[in-house]
C-alpha cells in the first residue's frame, strides 16, 4: 500500500501543511550559507524559504509529480526515497515537515538522515504525534469494516517516547521533542482531504463501494469535526522536534 501524490491536488487541498510549517522553520533558524537537506521537499514551497534564508538546500522526495514542481521553483530537488539516502556527512542540518509519518520504515530514514549530517548537525523537523486525526482514523476504520475489510492505514503517529528512543538509535541528541494539538481548518472540506491523504484505505475496498464508503466517513465526522456553518476542522496532534547528530 504506497501513497500517491499529485502537486497540482496537494496544492488545491493541502496548502495548509507548508502554510503552517513557519514554526519549524523558526526552530531551525537556517543560516547563510548552510548546506540543509529538507526531508520530503514535496513541491518546494518550505525548501524555497530556507533558500530565502541564505542557504544552500537539497530537496528529496519519492514522488516524481513534487520533485518536478520543486525543481519549477529553482530548487535543487532529487528523487530519492527517505528510507534509502546516499549522503554522507554532506550537510550543517537537515528538516523535514509532514513526511515521518508516511515512511514505512522510520528507523531506515533517521539513520540515513544521520549519514547525511555532519558532527553535530541540527535535525529538526514535524510529523504527525500520537493521536493525530484520531477521529478520522477511527471514521476510516469503521466504514472499511462495515464493507468487510480490515484495513491498513496509510500513517503511523509515534509518541514522544516512542521517537526519542528512535533519534538515539539513529545517533542522534535529542534536544526537544513535543507533541503540539493544533486543530486545523480544511478550506476544501472533509472529502477534499480524504481523497487527497486517505486514498490508500479507500483503495483496498472493492472498487464499486469506494465512493459510497467515502459518504459514509464524511457523514461520521460530521459530528464531531464539522461545525455549524459548515466549516470542517481536522484534529491534527503534530509531533514536533529537534536533534543534534552525535
Amino acid at each position: 500500500m504506497a501513497q500517491t501524490w499529485s502537486a497540482a491536488d496537494y496544492a488545491a487541498n493541502a496548502r495548509f501543511v507548508s502554510d503552517l510549517g513557519q514554526p519549524v522553520l523558526d526552530l531551525l533558524a537556517p543560516r547563510p550559507g548552510e548546506r540543509i537537506l529538507d526531508v520530503g521537499c514535496g513541491d518546494g514551497a518550505l525548501s524555497e524559504k530556507l533558500r530565502r534564508a541564505g542557504a544552500t538546500v537539497v530537496g528529496v522526495d519519492p514522488a516524481p509529480d513534487f520533485v518536478a514542481a520543486a525543481v519549477a521553483r529553482g530548487i535543487d530537488a532529487r528523487q530519492l526515497d527517505a528510507q534509502a539516502l546516499p549522503f554522507d556527512a554532506e550537510f550543517d542540518a537537515a528538516f523535514t515537515n509532514a513526511v515521518l509519518h508516511w515512511v514505512p520504515d522510520l528507523d531506515a530514514a533517521l539513520r540515513g538522515i544521520r549519514r547525511a549530517l555532519k558532527h553535530d548537525g541540527r535535525f529538526v523537523g514535524e510529523c504527525g504525534g500520537h493521536g493525530n486525526v484520531a477521529a478520522v482514523s477511527t471514521a476510516l476504520q469503521a466504514v472499511a469494516l462495515r464493507h468487510g475489510v480490515r484495513p491498513q492505514l496509510p500513517w503511523r503517529y509515534p509518541t514522544p517516547d516512542d521517537f526519542v528512543a528512535r533519534l538515539i538509535a539513529a545517533g542522534f541528541r535529542p534536544v526537544s521533542v513535543e507533541l503540539i494539538p493544533r486543530p486545523t481548518p480544511l478550506a476544501s472540506g472533509m472529502t477534499a482531504w480524504l481523497r487527497t491523504f486517505a486514498g490508500p484505505v479507500y483503495e483496498q475496498l472493492p472498487e464499486d463501494v469506494r465512493d459510497a464508503a467515502l459518504d459514509e466517513t464524511v457523514d461520521l465526522l460530521r459530528w464531531s469535526l464539522c461545525d455549524g456553518q459548515g466549516r470542517w476542522t481536522a484534529d491534527y496532534v503534530r509531533l514536533r522536534f529537534a536533534a543534534l547528530a552525535m
